[in-house]
């Protein structure tokens, strides 16, 4: 790790979104990938075949997506950094152990750049509908956080937080990109990455006889052990008391199932990020997310210059969902517009949070093609009046 900050200063480079992961999570200290190709993600996969062997990590293409995310489960479990990438019907094929992995509380990190569905598709248009499935798509209740890029040096700092979120709260983090984000090309300045803050796991200060991988810690988030450094611990999917074995009682299932949801809501303000463009005093504010948020922000740009107070609220961070925030703008605006590349998801959330202070209107489009500005903009001078 300490090589590769070493080797870098700030350099300027023209990169794919789907590179600018990679580079995002080697200077995260990724070490390990397990996948299998899938349009539109492939491009991750290949690069990190290419660059892991030279930094010493291990690259392994995995007979589905299934043994991909159960391999990256047992690399982190292991001590490294482990990352997969997929799009919406790999990750459909995922999600089962992405929900051992919620329950085991086993940080990684899972790449869905989204495209048209459902099933196989459009695999190469975009689409964002898997923003439900990112919340939802195991089951049972469990904390997610996913994050949601706009930009390929979005993309590069959004995967690093990505590493340092899933790290930090002992969880699986998704990075949802969507194709046009994923395969545009860009110029960005990628930083020094001796100026990045990264963030390890917290590791056990106790003896390997005294430890408790699901101790009831007080800031909720137990140390973690590395397999392979003495400790030995039990690991399921199953409800599971302070020390990892199965257990069926009430009272233990229920203090543990709290302190999943609790480690995420008690930390919501650390970890729910957005950018707010034009609101104040707006009349109408856009909601969106990914590369439709470029859409949008030129759509209230000729708004204004029409004339139309807008404004826009774009959510990096997805889930947990920014409640508070919508509630707040749902105060101050007369209209809320959802625009998604879906036929509506994230516009039930917006509603729920707004609670009938603000309209809400929408634009949707699921045809696999994108959401131009000059749609948005339409829909903004039809709530506008």
């Amino acid at each position: 790790m300490q090589e590769l900050r070493n080797a870098r200063k700030k350099v300027v480079r023209l990169l794919q979104g789907n590179e600018a992961c990679v580079e995002g999570a080697l200077v995260a200290g990724a070490r390990f990938f397990a996948g299998y190709p899938i349009t539109p993600s492939s491009e991750i996969a290949e690069r990190f075949a290419e660059k892991l062997p030279r930094l010493g990590g291990k690259f392994i293409q995995m007979e589905d997506e299934i043994g991909a995310m159960a391999a990256v489960i047992g690399a982190s479990l292991g001590g490294l950094k482990a990352i997969t990438a997929t799009s919406g019907p790999g990750f459909s094929l995922k999600v089962e152990n992405i929900g051992f992995a919620c329950m085991a509380e086993i940080p990684c990190v899972v790449v869905n750049v989204m495209r048209g569905g459902p099933s196989t598709g459009l695999p190469t248009s975009p689409g964002q509908a898997d923003v439900m499935q990112a919340r939802w798509g195991t089951h049972g209740d469990h904390p997610t956080i996913a994050l949601c890029p706009s930009s390929v040096k979005e993309t590069f700092d959004l995967t690093v937080l990505s590493f340092n979120l899933a790290e930090r709260f002992r969880v699986p983090v998704i990075l949802l990109m969507d194709e046009i984000v994923g395969h545009m090309r860009e110029k960005i300045e990628l930083p020094d990455p001796a100026e990045i803050e990264i963030v390890d796991r917290k590791k056990p200060s106790v003896p390997p006889q005294e430890y408790l991988p699901y101790q009831n810690d007080p800031t909720d988030i137990p140390p973690l052990a590395n397999f392979g450094e003495g400790y030995r611990f039990h690991v399921t999917g199953l409800s599971h008391d302070e020390r990892g074995y199965p257990t069926t009682d009430p009272a233990v299932v229920a203090a543990l199932q709290a302190r999943l949801l609790r480690k995420i809501e008690r930390y919501r303000k650390e970890i729910v990020r957005y950018e707010t463009v034009n609101l104040r005093g707006a009349r109408v504010a856009v909601f969106s997310f990914g590369s439709v948020a470029r859409s949008a922000k030129l759509a209230i740009r000729e708004a204004r210059d029409m004339g139309i107070a807008a404004g826009l609220f774009r959510p990096l961070t997805l889930w947990p969902f920014p409640e508070e925030e919508i509630e707040e703008i749902s105060r101050e605006v007369e209209w809320i517009l959802v625009a998604e590349m879906n036929l509506g998801q994230m516009v039930f959330e917006v509603e729920r949070c707004s609670r009938g202070r603000a309209k809400i209107a929408r634009v949707n489009k699921a045809d696999g093609e994108a959401i131009t500005p000059e749609e948005i903009l339409l829909r903004i001078q039809e709530v506008a009046g």
